[in-house]
């Protein structure tokens, strides 16, 4: 039988609608972001314009393609430019309009303070559409490689090494340069080319070193007032005794850097952590503190502290800071990696009820303990002591189980689905501003996801 295929003309005059309105079914993604952003108060964008030379393209329009390019994986500048002619949601976004990655470069990398500002705004219409009102969050981090390459860490000793091998390289060619005989200088060196490249290489090297050093110095001035501490505590208590304190006394912290540490050359900021799936990346720790019935990120900042325990208190600032509209947070979850004593009281302080777990739990509890209560809590139990009896009961359990299938997913999309696994800019400021815009891409994202299920 003989196949008839369907004709390609390539020459018809209309491939599209002639109407942008017409490119996208109803209820997909692209329109969605568009009539999120139409809600947004950008007045502050649009008055920072100075309205000289060509006419600049709406920030409406290029706030939307990055949150829709964000939210469905297209992040560099080039890849969104090319976007808005390959791809008709980025089109139908773009108005069939085309600004080149420079302009969107250039209006991420300036907006970027001010488009955290709209995270806010998107939870406030999540609330009016009545699909978010806060109660209980679940908070935790992940590990995000930075713009730089782990092997661009130099250390304080290595950096040392360098910095003596290429001062006497300067005193070499410097030497050569002052001879009268050129006879020795090899055919193709130039000599003030030599000497610039070392120059700057020098210059590179004495910034590490600076900053270096200035982490060593607050290293040292916490490690000090800890010692002190410690110290004052064991006098206090040999003068209420009579007794000295047990144990070893408290060694003083040594002043100044050590051989291994080290700063990074492409991004200073971001420091050396170790990964889930092991051995180590220059990284910085992301944290997200997630809405366990919507799943929708509440709170978000980012760290260069490897260890979680101290992100509980900014992350209790961003939550507290949210408008009464949004309701309150009644229960705080998180792991262990975020469990101290001061964290469990913070959480109180702020009126939440801490569910922190002391230790990591085995997997594949008998059946029995599930369902069994712990034994009745002390009357003078402690604010640790009442959060561990809470955990221990069936109702605490469930409260402590929505972490699971809140915040990690919720990590586990935006690196897996959506490919956000390591950030473009650099510098600690433009990471959180980065951060931000993940985060208010993922909202828009399962917003439209639950707006659909309404």
């Amino acid at each position: 039988m003989k196949v008839t295929f369907a004709e390609v003309d390539r020459e018809t005059l209309f491939l599209l609608p002639p109407s942008v309105q017409d490119w996208l079914p109803k209820g997909h993604l692209a329109r969605f972001v568009v009539d999120i952003v139409e809600q947004l108060d950008l007045r502050s964008l649009k008055a920072s314009y100075s309205g000289r030379g060509s006419q600049p393209y709406n920030p409406e329009m290029l706030v939307a393609l990055l949150f829709y390019g964000y939210s469905t994986g297209v992040f560099s500048s080039r890849k969104l430019e090319r976007s808005t002619f390959d791809s008709v949601a980025f089109r139908y976004i773009a108005a069939n309009s085309h600004p080149d990655h420079d302009t969107i470069a250039s209006f991420r990398r300036r907006f970027l303070p001010e488009l955290k500002g709209l995270f806010v705004k998107i939870l406030m219409i999540a609330h009016e559409m009545d699909v978010l009102k806060l109660g209980a969050v679940s908070l935790d981090g992940t590990k995000v490689k930075a713009n730089a390459s782990k092997h661009k860490a130099l250390s304080y000793e290595h950096a040392n090494k360098l910095e003596a091998q290429i001062k006497a390289e300067v005193a070499e060619l410097l030497k050569k340069a002052d001879a009268a005989d050129h006879a020795d200088i090899p055919d193709g060196m130039s000599i003030p080319e030599e000497l610039e490249r070392r120059t700057d290489r020098l210059a590179a090297i004495a910034a590490a070193k600076v900053e270096i050093e200035r982490r060593a110095a607050e290293r040292h001035a916490s490690e000090q007032a800890a010692y002190d501490k410690k110290v004052a505590e064991r006098d206090k208590q040999e003068r209420e005794t009579g007794k000295k304190p047990r144990g070893k006394k408290p060694n003083p912290p040594t002043a100044g850097p050590t051989a291994k540490d080290q700063v990074n050359l492409n991004d200073s900021e971001s420091r050396i952590m170790p990964t889930s799936g092991g051995g180590f990346e220059q990284a910085y720790n992301a944290q997200a503190g997630v809405d366990t019935k919507t799943m929708l990120i509440i709170a978000s900042h980012v760290t260069q502290h490897t260890n979680d325990k101290q992100e509980v208190t900014p992350a209790l600032e961003n939550i507290t800071a949210l408008p009464e509209a949004l309701g309150s947070v009644t229960e705080f979850i998180a792991d262990c990696g975020y469990f101290s004593e001061t964290n469990v009281a913070v959480c109180e302080q702020s009126r939440m009820t801490p569910y922190i777990a002391v230790d990591r739990q085995s997997h594949n509890q008998p059946l029995w303990d599930r369902f069994r209560e712990p034994p009745p809590l002390p009357d003078d139990a402690d604010t640790v002591a009442r959060m561990k009896h809470r955990l221990k009961t069936v109702a605490g359990k469930a409260v402590y189980a929505a972490r699971k299938r809140t915040v990690e997913p919720v990590f586990g999309i935006i690196k897996s689905v959506m490919g956000f696994r390591s950030f473009l800019l650099r510098g600690f400021e433009a990471v959180q501003g980065e951060w931000d815009l993940v985060c208010m891409a993922w909202n828009i994202k399962r917003l439209h996801v639950l707006v659909k299920a309404i």
